[in-house]
Formats: C-alpha cells, sequence, structure tokens
C-alpha cells in the first residue's frame, strides 16, 4: 500500500513541471510591444509567426526580410515569417530555433510558459543567451 502511494505520489511530481508549464500555443506581444507572434503546430513541431505589426516598422506593413543572411529572402514580407520554428517539447520546454529579423539572425531557442502566463523566449548563440518576456495578446 505504500510503494502504491508513494509511486502515485512520485508519478504527480514528475508530472507537474509539465502541467505548470502549459501551452505555448496562441497569439503573443513581444516584449518590445512592437508586433504579436502566432504560435501553432507546423508539422510534426510548433512554430510562431509574425501575425501582425503593433507599432509600424519603417518599411511600414509591408516591411521586407532586408537584414536576412539568405539573399534570396530579403525580399519576403515579414508578416507572416516565422520567427519562431522547430519548436519541440523537451522536459517542460520547448526548444527549436528562433529567427530575428532585425539582425537576420538565428539562435537556438527555449520557449516555456510561465506560472504568471507569460511567455518565457530565450535565443543563444552558444553560451551566451537573451531571454525576453511575451504577453497573451488580447
Amino acid at each position: 500500500m505504500k510503494a502504491q502511494i508513494l509511486a502515485i505520489l512520485g508519478a504527480a511530481m514528475l508530472a507537474a513541471p509539465a502541467l505548470a508549464s502549459g501551452p505555448i500555443t496562441g497569439r503573443w506581444v513581444t516584449s518590445e510591444k512592437d508586433a504579436v507572434v502566432a504560435i501553432a503546430k507546423c508539422g510534426q513541431a510548433l512554430c510562431g509567426r509574425l501575425e501582425r505589426f503593433l507599432i509600424l516598422p519603417k518599411g511600414g506593413k509591408d516591411q521586407r526580410d532586408v537584414n536576412n543572411a539568405d539573399p534570396a529572402k530579403r525580399s519576403r514580407k515579414l508578416i507572416g515569417t516565422a520567427i519562431l520554428y522547430g519548436l519541440t517539447e523537451d522536459d517542460g520546454a520547448w526548444r527549436g530555433q528562433v529567427y530575428d529579423p532585425k539582425s537576420g539572425r538565428t539562435y537556438t531557442s527555449q520557449v516555456r510558459r510561465m506560472g504568471d502566463g507569460t511567455l518565457e523566449v530565450k535565443g543563444c548563440f552558444g553560451p551566451l543567451c537573451q531571454t525576453q518576456v511575451w504577453k497573451k495578446a488580447s
């Protein structure tokens, strides 16, 4: 009997981090409050596409991906571009890639739903990381 109770408690404790993180899908306002990113299923993984600008960039709503390292992608519109992609769940976090259209660089990413309902988005290049906190869009 004690063994069963311990097994149930152990399983509950292991499941708690996954439940606490919550789903990351939905619409999110970036930390700079300049855009909304929609995170949804893309094939076998999740991705986050730039849905709309809250503050228009210099190029307006039709801003192109002019800083992209790939010259073939510099003429594409930023709206609709996946800036988070290849996100797969790993131990309560979602890991994949994050694209920064301002620098044209891609970083490894970790995305996690926090207990207060915000989204922690971390981009790393080697050991150097930067973290942003996104809020749920209304």
